[in-house]
């Protein structure tokens, strides 16, 4: 008997079923899916290059890549160069620091540096101005402890989890070794996550801090450095304020890193494995050798 509905059937059945072409079959061996995440990237790369992705884009899909290779160990900030706030001090006292780092999370430490007892967030320290029976140790939020060899990928999917920021790296021997927060690993995926306290690249190379610094934007030119600051460093072989503290070191300076060029001290807030994205500038207090800066 013949199907008294024989449009019944949905034209996307009808389409499935239907028997692949011999141009369709010839096209999958010509150009087979990539086996290999390295053949992956080549296709992706190629799809840039014929403009269906655009760079932002691929340089994110990369990210993601890199994410799964890396470790906490590749990323994190080193323990030397960690702003950490000792539970021994009076708020008064590391206050001041806390404002002048302009981070929003501190490790607290009781003892020894590889002692940390928990975590300080900037904003529980408004409790300090209303609340007279304040107590630094119970404001702490507990600290979070990962083995240098974590997973970025695993580490990244652990902190949204558990709402945490921040975690703790610690050698095989249990000392602490550095510190990662989520920031760290979501700009190995979409690049530099700027804040409140960076700089408008396009406005506010150098921008006057109230402790009577400066924070410079690395990518400053020297001629525009120069001038702001009455020195006489040379553009003869660099052309900015990040490439003049690299040739001078030999190379490119880490977070932390303190280089002086009389009459002017600068440390490295951000950088990188290629620049320095920020830099806190200090005006040394004997300014007599400003001629003396690297002419």
């Amino acid at each position: 008997m013949n199907d008294p509905y024989p449009s019944s059937k949905p034209a996307y059945l009808k389409q499935a079923d239907r028997p692949r072409s011999l141009l369709e079959r010839l096209s999958d061996l010509i150009s087979p899916e990539p086996d290999t995440r390295a053949e992956l990237l080549e296709v992706l790369q190629e799809a840039h290059e014929r403009s269906l992705i655009d760079a932002d884009s691929l340089s994110m899909i990369e990210g993601v890549f890199q994410v799964s290779e890396l470790t906490a160990a590749d990323i994190m900030v080193p323990r030397a160069q960690m702003d950490l706030v000792n539970i021994a001090d009076a708020p008064e006292t590391f206050i001041p620091f806390m404002q002048q780092t302009a981070h929003s999370r501190f490790p607290v430490y009781e003892g020894s540096r590889d002692n940390i007892i928990g975590i300080l967030l900037a904003k529980d320290l408004l409790r300090y101005y209303t609340d007279p029976a304040f107590d630094l140790r119970e404001t702490l939020r507990p600290a979070v402890f990962i083995p240098e060899s974590k997973r970025l990928n695993i580490l990244l999917r652990e902190f949204r989890i558990n709402r945490n920021h921040i975690a703790m790296v610690v050698d095989e021997y249990g000392g602490v070794a550095g510190l990662v927060t989520i920031e760290d690993v979501l700009e190995q995926i979409v690049g530099d996550i700027e804040d409140e306290f960076d700089l408008d690249e396009d406005q506010d190379n150098i921008l006057p801090m109230p402790d009577g610094s400066w924070r410079v934007h690395g990518l400053t030119e020297i001629a525009q450095f120069n001038e702001a600051f009455g020195t006489a460093f040379s553009d003869q072989d660099v052309d900015t304020v990040g490439g003049l503290l690299s040739n001078h070191v030999g190379h490119v300076p880490h977070r932390g890193e303190i280089i002086t060029l009389p009459p002017i001290r600068f440390e490295v807030l951000r950088a990188d494995a290629r620049q320095v994205h920020l830099l806190q500038v200090h005006r040394e207090a004997n300014t007599d050798s400003a001629s003396a800066a690297s002419a």
